[in-house]
């Protein structure tokens, strides 16, 4: 019994180790005259992503071609573990998608919302982050914050 809960104990410890020691490689596109996709790239940044931001006057269609919905599309579009993330995504939702992989495109908080990350501001109201099927269907709430 002994030995056993001495492997599981260097066996969590291992797995920390080398999950604490992975950067999350982020791709964010960005319209070139938006500040505030700099202030969420340096926010994923400062939560362990390293972060690669290319200025682009193709957004929308990067996003489109992602399957973002043009309702849901943000101020910038990012690539994260095979997932697009559009708009001031908090980070702990980012991080519930890349480590429960639901079967979607990937997520969406539109518009520029005050006090999102990012933005300035105090936040007014809810984060309601949509889910962006690989479908076409309906997107649906991912999830709220």
């Amino acid at each position: 019994m002994l030995r056993i809960l001495a492997f599981t104990t260097f066996l969590a410890t291992s797995l920390t180790v080398v999950h604490a020691g992975e950067a999350h490689k982020v791709l964010l596109y960005k319209n070139p005259q938006c500040s505030c996709c700099e202030g969420y790239a340096d926010y994923l940044r400062q939560n362990g992503f390293e972060v690669d931001v290319k200025p682009t006057n193709d957004l929308a269609e990067i996003s489109r071609k992602a399957g973002v919905p043009e309702n849901l599309q943000g101020c910038h579009t990012a690539f994260i573990n095979g997932y697009v993330v559009d708009g001031h995504v908090p980070v702990n939702i980012v991080e519930k998608l890349i480590t429960e992989r639901p079967d979607i495109a990937g997520i969406s908080l539109p518009g520029m919302p005050m006090g999102s990350p990012g933005m300035v501001g105090d936040k007014t109201e809810p984060f309601t982050v949509s889910a962006v099927t690989k479908d076409g269907k309906q997107p649906t709430v991912y999830a709220t914050e």
